[in-house]
């Protein structure tokens, strides 16, 4: 498959440009900055929904101890204010 590199501010400026390219050609966009990938643009039919990662079976089982971390997080996130909207004294 096809694939070029474009730096942030190219892809800034030529989005729709490249979002076309890569509906109608099925090329592969790399945006990178400062010459280090940090996404790809790719055309819909590389996402094969029987290979997402939400598809897994098995690989956390239900009584994991992650769960509990995370319920542990999410409650303790319910009673945090956020510093930007505390009362400044």
């Amino acid at each position: 498959m096809n694939s070029k590199t474009f730096d942030v501010a190219q892809a800034k400026k030529h989005f729709s440009e490249l979002l076309g390219r890569v509906a109608s050609t099925e090329e592969r966009i790399v945006i990178s900055k400062r010459g280090k990938p940090l996404a790809v643009l790719v055309p819909l039919s590389e996402l094969s929904s029987e290979n997402h990662l939400s598809k897994t079976k098995g690989w956390v089982e239900n009584d994991d101890p992650l769960f509990k971390i995370i319920d542990e997080i999410v409650r303790g996130r319910a009673i945090h204010t956020p510093r930007v909207l505390r009362k400044r004294d």
